[in-house]
């Protein structure tokens, strides 16, 4: 198992950029996809992006072209750059990570979004 533990969320504009940080307590080279979800209230949880131990990635229509997932194997950390932000971007964002034998969630970071 490994522990992620998020950061970086806040209140911002619309139109403003956030960049949300994942620290993954031990290697991650031995971690298959590392992904960000989000949660909105009153809606399920959905994929946002997603990186592949290859480096494919992957971007949920709602938000392509505006967000870049990207990881640092030395350091251990996974981040979320998003633009352009709009008020249906707020939401609890979860770093998630798997491998082979566990999944693993973080306890989430608050994006909000004013008009």
């Amino acid at each position: 198992q490994v522990q992620l533990v998020e950061s970086g969320g806040g209140l911002v504009q619309a139109g403003g950029s956030l960049r949300l940080s994942c620290a993954i307590s031990g290697s991650i080279f031995r971690l298959n996809t590392m992904a960000w979800y989000r949660q909105a209230p009153g809606k399920q949880r959905e994929l946002v992006a997603s990186i592949a131990s290859g480096g494919s990635t992957y971007y949920a229509d709602s938000v392509k072209g505006r967000v870049t997932i990207s990881r640092d194997n030395a350091k251990s950390m996974v981040y979320l750059q998003m633009n352009s932000l709009r008020p249906e971007d707020t939401a609890v964002y979860y770093c998630y990570a798997d491998s082979p034998f566990f999944a693993s969630w973080g306890q989430g970071t608050q994006v909000t979004v004013s008009s």
